[in-house]
């Protein structure tokens, strides 16, 4: 069973930020599907789709829920930047802050995760 973390970092704004998304939920689904140990985050500019993925009319809505529970953080620090912080906490998605407000990508390179960034 591998281990696996998907960094989206990808913004709301472009085609290609959609694209990037919609890889990065098909790599969890993959990865969930097949019995890995996986995890979704969403950090920097990303944080504004955690808000989005949980909009019933989302074109990406159904893929999200599926991997929904894959989704351990949510950057505390970039969701309070971005200004969308308390729709995070409306939707209950868990905000992260273990290192100086963000979540800690060295403690999972630590424990074995190999990172996949979008």
């Amino acid at each position: 069973m591998a281990k696996i973390c998907v960094l989206l970092l990808a913004d709301t704004v472009t085609p290609e930020a959609m694209g990037r998304m919609a890889n990065a939920l098909t790599t969890v689904m993959e990865c969930d599907e097949a019995g890995d140990d996986v995890v979704l985050i969403f950090d920097g500019a990303a944080t504004r789709w955690a808000g989005e993925l949980s909009k019933s009319d989302h074109k990406y809505h159904d893929a999200f829920q599926k991997i929904r529970h894959r989704l351990t953080a949510v950057c505390s620090y970039c969701a309070t930047a971005y200004g969308v912080a308390d729709e995070i906490r409306a939707v209950g998605l868990p905000l992260s802050s273990e290192f100086r407000g963000h979540p800690s990508i060295r403690t999972l390179v630590h424990d074995g995760y190999g990172v996949i960034s979008f």
